[in-house]
C-alpha cells in the first residue's frame, strides 16, 4: 500500500513540473516574439527617420548650391560691367590726353605767328610787366595773349603793335599811350630799376 501512494506521488510530482516547463516555453516565446516585434519596428521607424532627415539635408544643399551659383552669376556680370566702365575710362583719358596736347601745340603756333615769343611760357616764368608805368593787371593779360610775356620782348615791340592791341579791346583801352612802355621794359630787361624809378618819377603815368 504505501509503494503505491508513493508511486502516486512520483507520478503526481512530474506532471505539475512538465505543466510548469511548458507554460514557461510558452511565456519565453511570447516575450521573444514581442521584443522583435518591438525591435523590429523600432528599427523601421529609425531608418525611415534617418531616410527622411537625409532626403532634408539634401534639399537643403541644393538650396544653398542653387543660391551661390545665383550669386557668382551676378558677380560675374558685375566685374564684366566694370571692366567695360573701365576700358571707357582709359580711352577717354587717351583722348583728352591727345585733346590736350592739341590744344597746347595750337596756342604754341599762335603765339608764334603774332610775332611773340616762340614758344609759350609758363606762368612762373613771365615778368611782371606791371613794373611798367601805365600798364595794369587788364593791359597785362592784354600783352599776354598776344605773346608778349616778359620785360625783354616788349622792349622789342613796334609801338604802333601795342596800340592795335589797345585799340581792338575797346574804347576804355584805346586811350592809354604806349609809347614809352617799350623804354621801360627795356630799363627793366637790362635791370636798371634806380634809373627806371627816376625815370618814372620824371614822367607821370608814363607819359613822354
Amino acid at each position: 500500500m504505501l509503494l503505491l501512494i508513493q508511486n502516486n506521488y512520483d507520478c503526481d510530482s512530474l506532471g505539475s513540473w512538465f505543466w510548469w516547463l511548458i507554460a514557461a516555453f510558452l511565456l519565453g516565446t511570447l516575450l521573444g516574439w514581442l521584443l522583435r516585434c518591438i525591435i523590429g519596428d523600432c528599427s523601421g521607424k529609425s531608418e525611415e527617420v534617418t531616410s527622411s532627415n537625409n532626403t532634408a539635408d539634401s534639399a537643403d544643399w541644393k538650396l544653398k548650391y542653387d543660391e551661390l551659383n545665383k550669386q557668382l552669376t551676378v558677380c560675374n556680370t558685375s566685374k564684366r560691367d566694370l571692366q567695360s566702365q573701365l576700358y571707357a575710362c582709359n580711352a577717354a583719358k587717351v583722348t583728352h590726353s591727345n585733346s590736350v596736347a592739341t590744344a597746347s601745340a595750337e596756342l604754341v603756333d599762335s603765339a608764334a605767328s603774332k610775332g611773340g615769343e616762340a614758344a609759350f611760357v609758363a606762368p612762373a616764368d613771365r615778368d611782371n610787366l606791371k613794373k611798367v608805368e601805365g600798364i595794369g593787371p587788364k593791359i597785362e593779360q592784354l600783352l599776354f595773349d598776344d605773346g608778349i610775356y616778359t620785360w625783354l620782348s616788349l622792349s622789342k615791340v613796334e609801338v604802333s603793335r601795342i596800340q592795335n592791341i589797345l585799340d581792338k579791346a575797346g574804347p576804355r583801352y584805346r586811350v592809354h599811350n604806349p609809347e614809352s612802355w617799350p623804354i621801360q621794359a627795356k630799363m627793366a630787361a637790362d635791370g636798371k630799376w634806380g634809373e627806371l624809378k627816376t625815370w618814372q618819377e620824371e614822367h607821370k603815368r608814363g607819359l613822354m
